[in-house]
């Protein structure tokens, strides 16, 4: 049984949802989103989205979980936002930002300068005495999660002294030296 599907989403205010051919489209103050979907049904109900399945096979019960999530998300986004935040662990580790252009030093040879998304805003903190942080915000979850990935996964952090870029609040685990 799918618990997750079982609970209704709320739509807050300034939230609207369609459902028209098995495509779902949310629509906020921050941007739209659509969403195909198959195998549930997905109905609006008194300021509510109720998703639905036609029967208890595996299949329809993991979509039924898996929609339900996803409309969540979708209506989370478009009116409040996501936010992910990176911390760039290591000496001479810098990251800066010019408009959607994220230039990234990580110890190579050369800098990394990645284009962003133009729905994604980039902020990058830099204090002395600590660590950079590179924020990623956007309405879309999926976009930001992924985008985030792309950047850890240029210098993921190490087990021996924790370099790298990892996200802030990630609990690393650390290895002993040869010495221990």
């Amino acid at each position: 049984m799918s618990r997750i599907g079982n609970n209704p989403v709320v739509i807050p205010e300034g939230v609207t949802v369609e459902v028209k051919d098995n495509v779902i489209t949310v629509k906020g103050k921050l941007g739209e989103l659509t969403q195909n979907f198959d195998a549930v049904e997905v109905k609006v109900e008194e300021g509510k989205v109720i998703v639905t399945r036609p029967s208890e096979s595996k299949d329809h019960k993991a979509k039924h979980g898996l929609y339900r999530s996803l409309v969540n998300n979708m209506i989370e986004g478009v009116s409040k936002g996501w936010t992910k935040q990176l911390e760039l662990v290591g000496v001479g580790y810098r990251a800066s930002h010019q408009g959607q252009k994220l230039d990234l030093a990580l110890g190579f040879s050369h800098n990394i300068v990645m284009s962003l998304a133009p729905e994604v805003q980039v902020e990058t903190v830099s204090d002395k005495g600590k660590n950079p942080i590179i924020k990623l915000t956007s309405y879309d979850k999926q976009l930001v999660g992924q985008i985030a990935a792309k950047i850890r996964g240029f210098r993921p952090p190490e087990p021996y002294k924790g370099k790298g870029i990892k996200f802030v609040g990630e609990e690393l685990r650390r290895k002993a030296g040869k010495s221990a």
